[in-house]
Protein backbone atom coordinates (compact mmCIF):
# COMPACT_ATOMS: atom_id res chain seq x y z
CA UNK A 1 0.00 0.00 0.00
CA UNK A 2 2.68 2.46 -1.26
CA UNK A 3 1.96 6.22 -1.31
CA UNK A 4 3.84 6.68 -4.29
CA UNK A 5 5.41 9.96 -4.64
CA UNK A 6 5.55 10.81 -1.46
CA UNK A 7 7.53 11.63 2.13
CA UNK A 8 8.76 8.51 2.99
CA UNK A 9 9.05 8.63 6.83
CA UNK A 10 10.53 5.19 7.39
CA UNK A 11 13.41 4.88 5.89
CA UNK A 12 14.53 8.95 6.43
CA UNK A 13 14.42 9.56 2.60
CA UNK A 14 11.98 12.37 1.26
CA UNK A 15 10.38 12.06 -2.18
CA UNK A 16 8.15 14.45 -3.06
CA UNK A 17 4.61 14.01 -4.41
CA UNK A 18 5.10 15.04 -8.39
CA UNK A 19 1.40 15.75 -9.02
CA UNK A 20 0.49 12.63 -10.06
CA UNK A 21 -0.16 11.74 -13.68
CA UNK A 22 0.41 15.26 -15.20
CA UNK A 23 3.71 16.63 -15.19
CA UNK A 24 5.35 13.99 -13.97
CA UNK A 25 8.93 12.61 -15.51
CA UNK A 26 7.94 10.03 -18.13
CA UNK A 27 10.55 7.56 -17.41
CA UNK A 28 10.01 7.83 -13.73
CA UNK A 29 6.28 6.93 -13.80
CA UNK A 30 6.72 4.17 -16.11
CA UNK A 31 9.56 3.12 -13.82
CA UNK A 32 6.74 3.34 -10.80
CA UNK A 33 3.78 1.42 -12.78
CA UNK A 34 7.25 -1.34 -13.66
CA UNK A 35 7.42 -1.71 -9.69
CA UNK A 36 4.22 -1.67 -8.32
CA UNK A 37 2.41 -3.29 -11.33
CA UNK A 38 0.10 -0.68 -11.60
CA UNK A 39 -0.74 2.68 -12.31
CA UNK A 40 -2.46 5.46 -10.30
CA UNK A 41 -5.67 5.30 -9.73
CA UNK A 42 -7.13 6.47 -6.47
CA UNK A 43 -7.12 9.54 -4.15
CA UNK A 44 -6.69 8.11 -0.67
CA UNK A 45 -9.99 8.82 -0.15
CA UNK A 46 -10.77 7.22 -2.59
CA UNK A 47 -8.57 4.03 -1.87
CA UNK A 48 -10.31 3.87 1.77
CA UNK A 49 -13.66 3.93 0.16
CA UNK A 50 -12.77 1.35 -2.40
CA UNK A 51 -11.55 -1.08 0.05
CA UNK A 52 -14.47 -0.54 2.53
CA UNK A 53 -12.78 1.50 5.61
CA UNK A 54 -12.62 4.59 7.56
CA UNK A 55 -10.55 7.17 5.94
CA UNK A 56 -9.05 7.64 9.75
CA UNK A 57 -7.73 3.78 9.71
CA UNK A 58 -6.48 4.07 5.93
CA UNK A 59 -4.59 7.36 7.60
CA UNK A 60 -3.03 5.41 10.34
CA UNK A 61 -2.15 2.35 8.54
CA UNK A 62 -0.50 4.19 5.70
CA UNK A 63 1.36 6.63 8.20
CA UNK A 64 2.07 3.54 10.02
CA UNK A 65 4.21 2.31 7.00
CA UNK A 66 6.10 5.45 6.53
CA UNK A 67 3.98 7.61 3.73
CA UNK A 68 3.52 10.70 4.61
CA UNK A 69 -0.05 12.55 4.36
CA UNK A 70 -0.66 13.51 0.41
CA UNK A 71 -3.81 15.24 0.45
CA UNK A 72 -6.62 13.85 -1.96
CA UNK A 73 -3.87 13.73 -4.90
CA UNK A 74 -4.37 10.32 -7.21
CA UNK A 75 -1.44 8.54 -6.14
CA UNK A 76 -2.50 5.32 -5.23
CA UNK A 77 -3.08 1.76 -6.99
CA UNK A 78 -5.38 -1.32 -6.82
CA UNK A 79 -1.89 -2.68 -4.62
CA UNK A 80 -2.85 -0.31 -2.11
CA UNK A 81 -6.84 -0.50 -2.29
CA UNK A 82 -5.51 -4.64 -2.09
CA UNK A 83 -3.19 -4.40 0.92
CA UNK A 84 -5.66 -1.97 2.84
CA UNK A 85 -8.33 -4.41 2.83
CA UNK A 86 -6.48 -7.05 3.97
CA UNK A 87 -4.90 -5.39 7.06
CA UNK A 88 -8.79 -4.09 8.23
CA UNK A 89 -9.91 -8.15 7.00
CA UNK A 90 -7.34 -9.40 9.35
CA UNK A 91 -8.72 -7.19 12.10
CA UNK A 92 -12.75 -7.64 11.06
CA UNK A 93 -11.54 -11.06 11.43
CA UNK A 94 -10.30 -10.70 14.92
CA UNK A 95 -6.66 -12.43 14.01
CA UNK A 96 -4.88 -9.00 14.82
CA UNK A 97 -6.17 -6.26 16.94
CA UNK A 98 -6.20 -2.88 15.47
CA UNK A 99 -3.16 -1.68 17.36
CA UNK A 100 -1.70 -5.11 16.41
CA UNK A 101 -2.36 -4.18 12.40
CA UNK A 102 -1.03 -0.71 12.49
CA UNK A 103 2.42 -2.13 14.20
CA UNK A 104 2.55 -4.85 11.60
CA UNK A 105 2.46 -1.61 9.36
CA UNK A 106 4.56 0.37 11.42
CA UNK A 107 7.37 -2.82 11.39
CA UNK A 108 7.18 -3.92 7.70
CA UNK A 109 7.70 -0.43 6.33
CA UNK A 110 10.65 0.15 8.89
CA UNK A 111 12.09 -2.68 7.48
CA UNK A 112 11.35 -2.46 3.55
CA UNK A 113 12.11 1.31 3.40
CA UNK A 114 15.73 -0.01 4.78
CA UNK A 115 16.11 -2.60 2.27
CA UNK A 116 14.37 -0.50 -0.62
CA UNK A 117 17.14 1.98 0.27
CA UNK A 118 20.25 -0.23 0.32
CA UNK A 119 19.53 -1.20 -3.15
CA UNK A 120 19.03 1.81 -5.37
CA UNK A 121 21.62 3.64 -3.31
CA UNK A 122 23.80 0.82 -3.95
CA UNK A 123 22.83 -2.28 -5.94
CA UNK A 124 21.06 -0.40 -8.65
CA UNK A 125 23.25 2.40 -8.54
CA UNK A 126 26.28 -0.11 -9.19
CA UNK A 127 24.46 -1.93 -11.52
CA UNK A 128 23.87 1.04 -13.96
CA UNK A 129 27.32 2.25 -14.28
CA UNK A 130 29.47 2.66 -16.23
CA UNK A 131 26.54 4.24 -18.30
CA UNK A 132 25.94 3.48 -22.33
CA UNK A 133 26.81 5.22 -24.75
CA UNK A 134 23.65 7.67 -25.57
CA UNK A 135 21.98 6.43 -22.69
CA UNK A 136 20.98 8.13 -19.13
CA UNK A 137 21.17 5.92 -16.26
CA UNK A 138 17.53 6.05 -16.26
CA UNK A 139 16.77 4.82 -19.20
CA UNK A 140 19.27 1.99 -18.14
CA UNK A 141 17.62 1.05 -14.78
CA UNK A 142 13.91 0.42 -16.44
CA UNK A 143 15.13 -2.73 -18.65
CA UNK A 144 17.50 -3.53 -15.42
CA UNK A 145 14.35 -3.49 -12.79
CA UNK A 146 12.15 -5.27 -15.38
CA UNK A 147 14.67 -8.49 -15.31
CA UNK A 148 16.01 -8.21 -11.57
CA UNK A 149 12.21 -7.49 -9.77
CA UNK A 150 10.80 -10.82 -10.27
CA UNK A 151 14.36 -12.26 -8.99
CA UNK A 152 14.49 -10.10 -5.81
CA UNK A 153 10.40 -10.22 -4.84
CA UNK A 154 10.95 -14.20 -4.83
CA UNK A 155 13.71 -14.13 -2.99
CA UNK A 156 12.89 -11.87 -0.21
CA UNK A 157 9.47 -14.06 0.17
CA UNK A 158 12.37 -17.13 0.49
CA UNK A 159 14.32 -15.10 3.08
CA UNK A 160 10.83 -13.90 5.19
CA UNK A 161 9.68 -17.33 5.05
CA UNK A 162 13.27 -18.63 6.75
CA UNK A 163 13.42 -16.33 9.26
CA UNK A 164 9.49 -16.02 9.62
CA UNK A 165 10.13 -20.30 10.36
CA UNK A 166 13.30 -19.28 12.75
CA UNK A 167 11.50 -17.05 15.16
CA UNK A 168 8.24 -19.41 15.15
CA UNK A 169 10.98 -22.07 16.37
CA UNK A 170 12.11 -19.34 19.01
CA UNK A 171 8.80 -18.75 20.20
CA UNK A 172 7.18 -22.24 20.68
CA UNK A 173 10.20 -23.69 22.76
CA UNK A 174 9.43 -20.68 24.80
CA UNK A 175 8.25 -22.14 28.60
CA UNK A 176 5.22 -19.98 29.23
CA UNK A 177 3.59 -17.27 27.30
CA UNK A 178 5.52 -14.02 29.76
CA UNK A 179 8.40 -15.86 27.70
CA UNK A 180 7.32 -14.60 24.38
CA UNK A 181 7.62 -11.21 24.84
CA UNK A 182 9.96 -11.26 28.58
CA UNK A 183 12.91 -13.73 27.72
CA UNK A 184 16.34 -14.50 29.47
CA UNK A 185 18.60 -13.24 26.70
CA UNK A 186 22.47 -12.85 26.13
CA UNK A 187 22.73 -9.17 24.61
CA UNK A 188 26.18 -8.14 22.75
CA UNK A 189 27.16 -4.34 21.45
CA UNK A 190 30.37 -4.22 20.00
CA UNK A 191 31.81 -0.97 19.48
CA UNK A 192 34.45 0.39 17.23
CA UNK A 193 37.09 3.06 19.02
CA UNK A 194 37.60 6.53 17.83
CA UNK A 195 35.08 5.88 14.87
CA UNK A 196 34.11 10.05 16.10
CA UNK A 197 37.82 10.92 15.16
CA UNK A 198 37.22 8.66 12.21
CA UNK A 199 34.90 10.44 10.90
CA UNK A 200 37.05 13.71 10.76
CA UNK A 201 40.32 11.71 9.09
CA UNK A 202 38.56 9.93 6.14
CA UNK A 203 36.94 10.54 3.17
CA UNK A 204 33.34 9.80 2.89
CA UNK A 205 33.95 6.67 0.43
CA UNK A 206 36.22 5.12 2.70
CA UNK A 207 34.74 5.51 5.61
CA UNK A 208 31.03 4.06 4.06
CA UNK A 209 33.43 1.10 2.97
CA UNK A 210 34.73 0.72 6.51
CA UNK A 211 31.45 1.20 7.63
CA UNK A 212 30.30 -1.79 5.87
CA UNK A 213 32.76 -4.03 6.14
CA UNK A 214 32.49 -4.45 10.00
CA UNK A 215 28.61 -4.40 9.62
CA UNK A 216 28.99 -7.39 6.63
CA UNK A 217 32.23 -9.25 9.24
CA UNK A 218 29.42 -8.54 12.21
CA UNK A 219 26.59 -10.01 10.42
CA UNK A 220 28.35 -13.03 9.37
CA UNK A 221 30.33 -14.07 12.46
CA UNK A 222 26.77 -13.20 14.57
CA UNK A 223 24.44 -15.85 12.08
CA UNK A 224 27.60 -18.37 11.69
CA UNK A 225 27.56 -18.79 15.63
CA UNK A 226 24.14 -19.20 16.34
CA UNK A 227 23.17 -15.32 17.51
CA UNK A 228 20.81 -13.04 16.05
CA UNK A 229 21.45 -9.36 14.58
CA UNK A 230 19.46 -6.88 16.23
CA UNK A 231 20.52 -3.68 14.27
CA UNK A 232 23.67 -1.88 13.29
CA UNK A 233 24.00 1.50 14.08
CA UNK A 234 27.30 2.64 12.12
CA UNK A 235 30.21 2.03 14.20
CA UNK A 236 28.22 -0.46 16.84
CA UNK A 237 26.46 -3.63 15.92
CA UNK A 238 23.50 -4.97 18.87
CA UNK A 239 23.35 -9.14 18.96
CA UNK A 240 21.47 -11.81 21.12
CA UNK A 241 21.41 -15.32 21.60
CA UNK A 242 19.50 -17.54 23.76
CA UNK A 243 22.73 -18.73 25.73
CA UNK A 244 25.47 -17.02 27.23
CA UNK A 245 27.99 -19.31 25.75
CA UNK A 246 27.09 -18.39 22.11
CA UNK A 247 26.99 -14.77 23.37
CA UNK A 248 30.49 -15.09 24.72
CA UNK A 249 31.73 -16.91 21.34
CA UNK A 250 30.18 -14.35 19.28
CA UNK A 251 31.84 -11.57 20.95
CA UNK A 252 35.28 -13.05 21.38
CA UNK A 253 35.28 -13.88 17.66
CA UNK A 254 34.85 -10.37 17.13
CA UNK A 255 37.73 -9.39 18.91
CA UNK A 256 39.79 -11.81 17.07
CA UNK A 257 38.39 -11.48 13.51
CA UNK A 258 38.70 -7.64 13.90
CA UNK A 259 42.76 -7.29 15.50
CA UNK A 260 43.52 -9.49 12.20
CA UNK A 261 42.33 -7.20 10.34
CA UNK A 262 44.87 -4.50 10.06
CA UNK A 263 42.26 -1.96 8.37
CA UNK A 264 39.93 -1.82 11.17
CA UNK A 265 40.40 0.61 14.52
CA UNK A 266 40.09 -1.70 17.54
CA UNK A 267 36.93 -3.09 18.67
CA UNK A 268 35.21 -3.17 22.68
CA UNK A 269 32.76 -5.17 23.12
CA UNK A 270 30.11 -5.69 26.33
CA UNK A 271 27.61 -8.74 27.35
CA UNK A 272 24.77 -9.10 29.51
CA UNK A 273 22.15 -11.57 30.51
CA UNK A 274 19.26 -11.22 32.01
CA UNK A 275 15.47 -10.46 31.22
CA UNK A 276 14.72 -8.77 27.72
CA UNK A 277 11.84 -7.49 26.25
CA UNK A 278 11.35 -7.60 22.45
CA UNK A 279 9.02 -5.57 20.10
CA UNK A 280 9.28 -5.26 16.72
CA UNK A 281 12.40 -7.04 16.19
CA UNK A 282 14.09 -4.75 18.29
CA UNK A 283 15.31 -5.65 22.46
CA UNK A 284 14.81 -3.11 25.12
CA UNK A 285 15.42 -3.45 29.31
CA UNK A 286 18.14 -2.94 31.87
CA UNK A 287 19.98 -6.21 30.52
CA UNK A 288 20.55 -3.90 27.43
CA UNK A 289 21.00 -0.66 28.98
CA UNK A 290 23.67 -2.86 30.73
CA UNK A 291 25.63 -4.26 27.88
CA UNK A 292 25.93 -1.18 26.41
CA UNK A 293 27.57 0.51 29.75
CA UNK A 294 29.75 -2.43 29.63
CA UNK A 295 30.83 -1.61 25.92
CA UNK A 296 31.83 1.50 26.87
CA UNK A 297 33.92 1.00 29.47
CA UNK A 298 35.86 -2.15 28.14
CA UNK A 299 39.52 -2.08 27.50
CA UNK A 300 40.16 -2.02 23.64
CA UNK A 301 39.99 -5.20 22.24
CA UNK A 302 38.55 -6.95 25.22
CA UNK A 303 35.27 -8.52 26.00
CA UNK A 304 33.63 -7.26 29.35
CA UNK A 305 31.06 -9.60 30.39
CA UNK A 306 28.35 -8.85 33.64
CA UNK A 307 27.48 -11.23 36.42
CA UNK A 308 24.78 -12.83 35.42
CA UNK A 309 26.76 -14.16 31.75
CA UNK A 310 30.27 -15.17 34.06
CA UNK A 311 27.39 -17.24 36.60
CA UNK A 312 25.73 -18.57 33.49
CA UNK A 313 28.80 -19.70 31.91
CA UNK A 314 30.54 -21.27 35.04
CA UNK A 315 27.09 -23.13 35.70
CA UNK A 316 26.99 -24.75 32.28
CA UNK A 317 30.56 -25.42 32.75
CA UNK A 318 32.19 -23.52 30.12
CA UNK A 319 34.34 -21.39 32.57
CA UNK A 320 35.85 -22.13 35.76
CA UNK A 321 34.38 -20.09 38.60
CA UNK A 322 38.56 -18.94 39.46
CA UNK A 323 41.59 -20.38 38.24
CA UNK A 324 42.47 -21.83 41.67
CA UNK A 325 40.14 -24.07 40.76
CA UNK A 326 41.58 -25.15 37.79
CA UNK A 327 44.55 -25.50 39.58
CA UNK A 328 43.23 -27.79 42.48
CA UNK A 329 42.00 -30.31 39.73
CA UNK A 330 45.32 -30.98 38.14
CA UNK A 331 47.44 -31.32 35.38
CA UNK A 332 45.17 -33.51 32.39
CA UNK A 333 41.69 -33.14 34.71
CA UNK A 334 38.15 -32.22 33.31
CA UNK A 335 39.12 -28.74 33.82
CA UNK A 336 41.04 -28.73 30.60
CA UNK A 337 37.69 -28.79 28.25
CA UNK A 338 36.51 -25.07 30.21
CA UNK A 339 36.26 -22.78 26.61
CA UNK A 340 36.46 -19.29 28.33
CA UNK A 341 38.10 -17.56 31.33
CA UNK A 342 37.07 -15.36 33.69
CA UNK A 343 38.73 -12.60 35.39
CA UNK A 344 36.91 -10.68 38.07
CA UNK A 345 37.81 -6.27 37.69
CA UNK A 346 36.86 -3.62 40.21
CA UNK A 347 33.35 -2.70 40.91
CA UNK A 348 32.68 0.93 39.87
CA UNK A 349 29.60 2.61 39.74
CA UNK A 350 26.91 3.07 36.37
CA UNK A 351 24.92 5.38 35.63
CA UNK A 352 21.26 4.34 36.10
CA UNK A 353 22.35 1.10 37.21
CA UNK A 354 24.30 1.27 40.50
CA UNK A 355 27.63 -0.30 41.29
CA UNK A 356 28.81 -3.05 38.58
CA UNK A 357 30.85 -5.73 38.95
CA UNK A 358 32.64 -6.43 34.87
CA UNK A 359 34.85 -9.66 34.33
CA UNK A 360 36.95 -9.54 31.81
CA UNK A 361 35.73 -12.83 28.88
CA UNK A 362 38.88 -15.03 27.61
CA UNK A 363 39.35 -17.46 25.24
CA UNK A 364 40.42 -20.55 27.31
CA UNK A 365 44.39 -20.64 27.57
CA UNK A 366 44.53 -17.41 25.76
Amino acid sequence: MTADGVESAAGGGVEEYDGGDEGGDPIALRLEALILGAERRYTPFQAARAAGVSMDLASRFWRAMGFADIGQARALTEADVLALRRLAGLVEAGLLSEPMAVQVARSTGQTTARLADWQIDSFLEGLTEPQEPGMTRTEITYPLVELLLPELEEFLIYVWRRQLAAATGRVVQAQDDAEMVDRRLAVGFADLVGFTRLTRRLEEEELGELVEAFETTAADLVAAHGGRLIKTLGDEVLYSADDAGTAAEIGLRLIETMTNDETMPELRVGIAFGTVTTRMGDVFGTTVNLASRLTSIAPKDAVLVDQALAEELTRSGEAPKSEAEIAEAGEGAAGDGYRFALQPMWQRPVRGLGMVEPWLLRRRGG
